[in-house]
């Protein structure tokens, strides 16, 4: 039995009465100043928020960008299908086995927001799932370190046999997507992400352009979703704010202190300033709290998270490369982790909200 689709919900259905009203153009927004590295957080105590809202010139989706604040649209007519646009082409003359699993890697446990809807969307597939949590946090990674991280877990996920390659972790996905797709070409495997799926809603739901981004600091600095969102075709003002410890108070579970509570606060502070109307959950841990993140950007502001459009991007490539199973009963899934498999059963079980069964334990 399928668990409810509530960790991965795209967007909140609202009457029109209960929403609001558009916004007027955004008023400048004063840029940050820049900030230190940061080392991972090991305590619960409230950060400091990194806004990143600084003016740029319109730019097209192949520039490299900072972090920016207003974005053109863009005159090419070209499609924004995210399973056609940026994938590398297969060099492989032979393609996988259908039979092969779809597999999924996250730094740890909030990858599982991203396979609960492939679950529930995709379910006569069959799974592994890999929860790289002796190296977690990736957020606070440098973006060669990022690499590192997606090529070994690409390359193990390969040789152990995947006929896809979901990368559900946005900081991996903001430095290491190149990498990885490069070496699953050479198999003849596709590889799908987590940035451009959210960014095309958000683009196309957002009713007064300004959209906000919350992210982890690596996913930040990267620039990958202003890049994003200045392809889509129309006008937006981005807020990004990094919040450099919520995933990792996420990871550690529940309960929730009062002191979290006013942590994740003071993420919110600065996009409720900016007066955004939609914002982007850009890490798979953060649907997680989304109660919590509801509650203080208020109920007229949408949340955009990746598993229901990366799940159908999963789909729209499978039947295009004729890689969808024959079977039409319930396929199986698999968990394998490179730190302590008890902790990740338990944690993953509660944020799977299905049963884990044997978690491996691996070395990479």
């Amino acid at each position: 039995m399928i668990a409810p689709r509530c960790a991965a919900d795209i967007t909140d259905e609202r009457d029109a009465a209960e929403s609001a009203e558009p916004a007027d153009a955004a008023e400048p927004i004063e840029k940050a100043e820049a900030t230190e590295p940061i080392e991972p957080i090991e305590s619960a105590e409230p950060t400091e928020p990194i806004e990143s809202t600084e003016p740029r010139d319109p730019i097209d989706s192949t520039e490299s960008c900072d972090q920016s604040e207003s974005f053109e649209p863009e005159s090419s007519a070209s499609t924004r299908a995210v399973s056609q646009a940026a994938r590398i082409p297969v060099v492989s003359a032979v393609g996988p086995d259908p039979e092969l699993p779809i597999a999924v890697f996250d730094s740890g446990v909030g990858g599982l927001t991203v396979l609960h809807e492939c679950l529930v969307s995709l379910p006569e597939e069959d799974y592994v799932y890999l929860g790289d949590d002796a190296r977690f946090p990736y957020g606070a990674k440098t973006d060669a370190e990022l690499r590192e991280c997606a090529a070994r877990n690409t390359a193990y996920l390969l040789d152990r046999g995947a006929k896809l390659i979901v990368i559900a972790c946005n900081s991996a996905a903001s430095a290491g997507l190149g990498a990885a797709r490069e070496l699953a070409a050479q198999r003849g495997v596709d590889v799908v992400a987590v940035i451009e799926p959210e960014a095309e809603i958000a683009a196309a739901i957002s009713e007064s352009g300004r959209v906000g981004v919350l992210a982890t600091p690596a996913t930040v600095a990267g620039g990958s979703y202003l890049r994003a969102l200045g392809a889509q075709h129309r006008e937006l003002t981005v807020t990004q704010v990094a919040a450099p410890d919520l995933a990792a108070i996420i990871q550690r579970g529940f309960p929730f202190s009062e002191e979290v509570v006013e942590t994740v606060r003071s993420y919110c502070a600065p996009l409720k300033r900016a007066r955004v109307d939609t914002v982007i959950l850009g890490c798979t841990h953060y649907p997680l709290v989304r109660p919590m993140l509801q509650r203080f950007l208020g109920r007229e502001v949408r949340l955009v998270t990746a598993g229901h459009a990366l799940a159908a991007s999963a789909q729209r490539i499978l039947e295009a490369d004729r890689l969808a199973t024959e079977r039409r009963e319930e396929g199986t899934y698999s968990f394998v982790c490179t730190g302590d498999a008890d902790a990740f059963r338990v944690l993953g079980t509660r944020f799977l909200q299905l049963p884990l069964g044997e978690v491996e334990q691996v070395e990479l």
